[in-house]
């Protein structure tokens, strides 16, 4: 047995372990702790979070740029977020989703994001709250934080939350170099070289690998390392200008193909519902597997419980955690109900996918061709639709790209200290050209695994510290919709609360 199919080996049983025996187990009874800790947030506060995220975009003091050079606003910190989050998994996931699980995948993948939303929501609400200053005076905030001084401080529980804290930061640098690079690129590189073919490019370097492929690849360093070299102010400010772009394109070319397409539109809300419980034939695990897929595929794109977007939405210039945590639901939502969903319904009501076999319908159809085939049944001219979704997966999966390196770089600033993080930008370089050049889904798999290694220490840190998000939110909804007068909970430090008691009042 060579050395790739023992890694792909002990690969399967942690990540079956990770995504069906442990995590998902704690990823559902988090969300369903904090959902009802918070008395259903998402629901009974809907109007608050819609007006204090979407509607407060033409706000200044949340598009425009932070005066703090050191933190960004609100708007840059969410669409940092969604770069890291809208990537491959909210086109190529869906499709394995589908393909692998059945339409009933679909089903489950909203309720991991109904129940992420409230995860998300006490992430970054612990991720403000337990915030500090870094040694170059930007914010530093994650899931490491809040397990060593929120966990942390519990009797008996100093060592287990420090544990804690490096098990995350080190699952979370493995998983930027792979799900942050090399899963990535490579899925740039395959769709960008099968839609745009240059025959004089196509000879092999060596063995498998195109000269496109490496010409790309280092196109793809370049351009990256001009945009992260220029730390988190760079990168928020890329990402605000493409986010919203490539997310409206898309939204927009999937409500073309679902709106032509309309009359198939209940057959497929008839089939995710119906096929949730009692899978088609074709799905192996029954409805073990339908579950697992739309879950793992529902926090693969959102990354709720994951501990990751928690991260940059520290760096947030806002003072109240609860104002944070608002806008982490509205990025849960962004990503699934609304580019997820479209996704789904692209394939299920195209005809590419035979609802009621599971069977796909083109010659040479895969997974990672679903949704391509489905955008080209309708734009075929000069493979349009092809295309199209080349160009959405290379802004989806670059702009995850740059989102993963703050995420990588935070973790690292946690291990190794502010000033050796150029030695990680660096290496987060090199795993981008690895992944240009990479023909395995090895690096895939392991990916996924690391995602579900991140996930459990920070889902046990915030079943732990449940019940400080219940404390911070009762506190934001006693004086904002109650208008109690009582003192606000903005930080777990006497300093921090003082400087922005000191800004609210001003």
């Amino acid at each position: 047995m060579d050395i790739l199919s023992l890694v792909a080996q002990y690969n399967d049983k942690v990540n079956t372990f990770v995504w069906t025996t442990l995590g998902l187990a704690l990823l559902l009874s988090t969300g369903v702790i904090t959902t009802v800790i918070t008395k259903f947030f998402q629901f009974s506060h809907i109007s608050m979070w819609w007006k204090h995220t979407i509607g407060s975009l033409f706000k200044k003091d949340v598009i425009g740029h932070s005066k703090d050079v050191k933190s960004i606003s609100p708007f840059q910190a969410l669409c940092t977020a969604l770069a890291a989050t809208i990537g491959t998994g909210n086109i190529a996931g869906v499709a394995a989703a589908i393909c692998i699980g059945g339409p009933g995948a679909v089903f489950w993948m909203w309720i991991a994001a109904i129940l992420g939303m409230m995860t998300n929501f006490s992430e970054n609400i612990l991720g403000i709250y337990y915030r500090r200053r870094n040694a170059d005076g930007e914010w530093s905030g994650g899931a490491m934080y809040y397990l060593q001084d929120g966990l942390g401080s519990f009797k008996g529980c100093k060592w287990i939350g420090k544990i804690l804290a490096v098990l995350f930061c080190i699952f979370t640098l493995l998983a930027s170099f792979g799900i942050g690079a090399m899963g990535q690129i490579n899925k740039i590189v395959i769709n960008v070289t099968s839609a745009f073919p240059i025959q004089a490019l196509s000879g092999e370097v060596f063995e498998g690998v195109s000269l496109y492929s490496v010409i790309l690849g280092v196109i793809l360093v370049i351009i990256a390392a001009l945009i992260t070299l220029g730390g988190l102010k760079r990168i928020a400010s890329f990402a605000e200008k493409v986010v919203p772009f490539m997310v409206v394109f898309f939204i927009i070319g999937s409500v073309v193909i679902v709106g032509i397409n309309y009359a198939n539109i209940l057959p497929a809300f008839a089939a995710i519902f119906s096929t949730a419980f009692a899978p088609l034939s074709v799905v192996g695990g029954g409805i073990g597997t339908v579950i697992v897929q739309g879950c793992k595929r529902g926090v693969f794109s959102n990354e709720a419980g994951l501990g990751s977007s928690v991260m940059v939405h520290s760096n947030s210039n806002i003072k109240d955690p609860v104002k944070q945590g608002m806008w982490g639901i509205f990025e849960v939502f962004a990503d699934t109900i609304v580019v997820c969903t479209l996704t789904a319904l692209v394939i299920l009501t195209s005809g590419v996918y035979d609802i009621s076999t599971g069977a796909l319908t083109m010659a040479g159809s895969s997974d990672a061709t679903l949704v391509a085939d489905a955008f080209n049944t309708v734009f075929s001219f000069w493979n349009v639709g092809g295309k199209f979704i080349a160009i959405a997966m290379f802004l989806f999966a670059f702009t995850t790209v740059l989102g993963w390196d703050h995420y990588g770089s935070k973790a690292w600033e946690y291990l190794f200290g502010t000033k050796t993080i150029p030695v990680y930008k660096v290496i987060h370089l090199v795993t981008i050209m690895l992944g240009a050049l990479l023909t395995s889904s090895l690096a895939w798999d392991i990916s996924d695994t690391f995602n579900g290694l991140m996930m459990i220490p920070n889902l046990i840190g915030v079943i732990a510290l449940s019940g400080v998000v219940y404390k911070i939110t009762k506190n934001y909804v006693d004086r904002k919709i109650k208008h109690k007068d009582v003192k606000p909970m903005l930080s777990a430090f006497e300093d921090i609360q003082a400087e922005h008691e000191k800004v609210l009042e001003d």
